[in-house]
């Protein structure tokens, strides 16, 4: 996929296939549908994301730049191609581009960091860096955004209430908020199911035999 391709999510009718390159009647393709409630709960899952009835309040540029970022942040190539892709097609998308690919790589590290209660998980704390997301290009809204989502991929165990109010004082609603929460986990989601499925397809079917019975 080239450096200025544009996809349009509406016309792509299983991401997960598409990024693979799961044909229909290959041998991945009949893995799937042995999991056909999952595989339709995620092809659902994209259009309610990226494709909603109505974007409420989180509009379809932040929805795709949120996913741009957070496959950035995954460093998971393929999944980062697609959806660059995609906020090119969304109108003040490429701008929007630019100002993500000056943050990734900054952003980048490894994790989870994060402080657990006092308790015998304590031993496992560790510290990593706090991404600040820059405003240049963007929004203050979607700077916030882009800090929130570093927290969840990297910090999970620092999820706390200050984090929600510093995004309600960026102009997040508790609506978008949840719609924001949701497209980081989908996108962990998919990433990873997206990953699984490449590597059996990378082995082939012999050597992939009775593997892959929950992707």
């Amino acid at each position: 996929m080239s450096s200025t391709s544009i996809i349009d999510l509406a016309t792509v009718p299983d991401v997960i296939d598409h990024i693979v390159g799961i044909s229909q009647g290959s041998w991945l393709d009949s893995l799937r549908s042995r999991r056909s409630v999952l595989r339709e709960n995620a092809r659902l899952s994209t259009l309610a994301l990226f494709r909603p009835a109505e974007e409420g309040d989180v509009s379809l540029l932040e929805r795709h730049s949120v996913a741009a970022f957070v496959a950035g942040l995954h460093a998971h190539q393929p999944v980062y191609a697609f959806y660059a892709a995609a906020l090119r097609g969304v109108p003040g998308g490429t701008a929007h581009l630019a100002a993500i690919e000056a943050l990734l790589e900054p952003a980048r590290t490894r994790g989870p960091y994060g402080k657990y209660p006092e308790g015998p998980l304590s031993t496992e704390n560790l510290s990593g860096i706090v991404f600040e997301a820059s405003a240049e290009g963007l929004d203050a809204r979607l700077a916030a955004a882009f800090r929130h989502a570093h927290l969840l991929v990297f910090h999970p165990r620092d999820a706390s209430q200050a984090a929600i109010e510093k995004l309600l004082d960026a102009g997040w609603t508790i609506s978008g908020i949840v719609t924001l929460s949701q497209l980081v986990s989908f996108l962990t989601f998919q990433i990873r199911v997206i990953h699984g499925l490449s590597v059996l397809r990378d082995a082939g079917p012999e050597q992939s035999a009775g593997n892959g019975e929950n992707v």
